[in-house]
């Protein structure tokens, strides 16, 4: 294994929430409220289409697709999804800085180094441009094709990272440890707030699968759980050697990959002045509008 290269799960796929266009000059993200799965081959046209994506369509009977049946990869909620407080360097597309809240690591002139991390709202050395970031990998389907092979949904929606995460936990603890066989469906969802001005924003949520209730689902895990036993799987196996693969270098996204996140996640201006209106800087309506120019990109989950 390379030291300082970190293993991730094998990518066959994404999972996006909208896509960048071109608008007065400048390559901005577009919200959308339907899911796309794209392959990772990219065109003039933006990302080209997976199979997956038309058959699940086919499926939807003509209706907006906002449901993907899915399964995890490990039981270990925190594998699945890697969240963090994320900074990237916009002239080269490097990350520089990456932290929990707690701990960051940080890339400078002498390399790597461990620091103290205090979160976005309150980092001076993040200037505002570090914000939560995270990749949940999933297993569409059943695996039927790829029972390792897995699609990524990037995010960096305060209300898809914290709806996941909850999701995640609960339903490995419900199912007795055995998340990785729960038959489980991406969901997306819409809200609207104050902060939104009463629009419809949309966030990634993880329920039972459609047709199931919970106790189905749980029994359906269980059994699933027992033929991968019998035919030798070794999940906590699995498990372990995805821990190592994650911890085997400091930052998680390969460098051809980055130019592309930064610029769909992480983009300059990312306040559109076609969609939100100039911020006062005086009176509560002011405050509001600010914060609206910080809500997360239109290229992701909201």
């Amino acid at each position: 294994m390379l030291k300082g290269l970190v293993i991730t799960p094998p990518v066959v796929g994404r999972i996006s929430i909208g896509r960048v266009v071109e608008r007065n000059g400048k390559r901005l993200p577009e919200k959308d409220d339907q899911f796309t799965l794209t392959s990772q081959v990219h065109n003039r046209e933006g990302w080209v289409p997976h199979p997956l994506d038309e058959k699940l369509r086919k499926e939807a009977e003509g209706h907006k697709l906002r449901s993907i049946p899915v399964r995890m990869l490990f039981n270990d909620p925190t594998l699945n999804l890697r969240a963090d407080y994320s900074l990237f360097d916009r002239s080269t597309g490097r990350p520089v800085c990456v932290g929990n809240g707690e701990s960051c690591r940080r890339a400078g002139k002498e390399g790597i180094v461990s620091l103290t991390c205090v979160g976005p709202d309150a980092c001076v050395f993040g200037n505002d441009e570090c914000k939560a970031y995270a990749r949940l990998n999933v297993v569409v389907g059943d695996g039927e094709e790829d029972a390792l092979g897995s699609f990524v949904l990037r995010t960096t929606s305060f209300n898809t990272i914290r709806t996941l995460s909850a999701r995640l936990q609960y339903f490995n603890a419900v199912s007795g440890g055995r998340l990785a066989c729960m038959p489980l469906e991406l969901k997306l969802r819409g809200k609207s707030t104050t902060m939104s001005f009463r629009q419809a924003i949309y966030y990634v949520d993880l329920v039972v699968r459609s047709g199931l209730t919970l106790e189905q689902a749980i029994s359906e895990a269980r059994q699933r759980d027992e033929q991968r036993r019998e035919s030798g799987f070794d999940q906590a196996a699995l498990d372990e050697a995805a821990r190592r693969g994650f911890a085997n270098g400091a930052f998680e996204e390969l460098e051809e990959d980055v130019p592309a996140v930064v610029e769909e996640f992480f983009p300059e201006g990312e306040a559109d002045p076609v969609a939100a209106p100039k911020a006062s800087s005086d009176g509560l309506r002011g405050r509001l509008e600010a914060k609206v120019t910080q809500l997360p990109p239109q290229g992701a989950a909201a």
